[in-house]
């Protein structure tokens, strides 16, 4: 069983950056597709971005110019760097990874909140 872990949320005024992390339980990082999502209250779980194992991101409009999706298999870790921040953006964010090995597995972090405010 995969388990992630997502780190890096807080509160920020708008304007400021946040550098989520997601730590992925393997040793074969490479075999995953990647994903962050997130959450508002009230709201459907929505798409962020994406990144294949070779490294190609793929973002939602809103987010795209200012949120940067990366992988480093090495450390078996994902990122989210996200810059000019909005209070928009305020959800709790959650890390995905699909099973390229066993297309019937996925697995999801427990999230971490980020609150954009002044």
């Amino acid at each position: 069983q995969v388990q992630l872990v997502e780190s890096g949320g807080g509160l920020v005024q708008p304007g400021g950056s946040l550098r989520l992390s997601c730590a992925v339980s393997t040793s074969d990082l490479d075999s995953y597709f990647m994903a962050w999502y997130r959450q508002a209250p009230g709201k459907v779980r929505e798409l962020v971005a994406t990144v294949t194992r070779d490294g190609t991101a793929n973002y939602v409009d809103s987010v795209k110019g200012r949120f940067a999706i990366s992988r480093e298999n090495a450390k078996n870790t994902v990122y989210l760097q996200m810059n000019s921040l909005k209070p928009e953006d305020s959800a709790v964010y959650y890390c995905y990874a699909h099973d390229l090995l066993d297309l019937d597995r996925s697995y999801w972090g427990q999230g971490t909140q980020v609150t954009v405010s002044s």
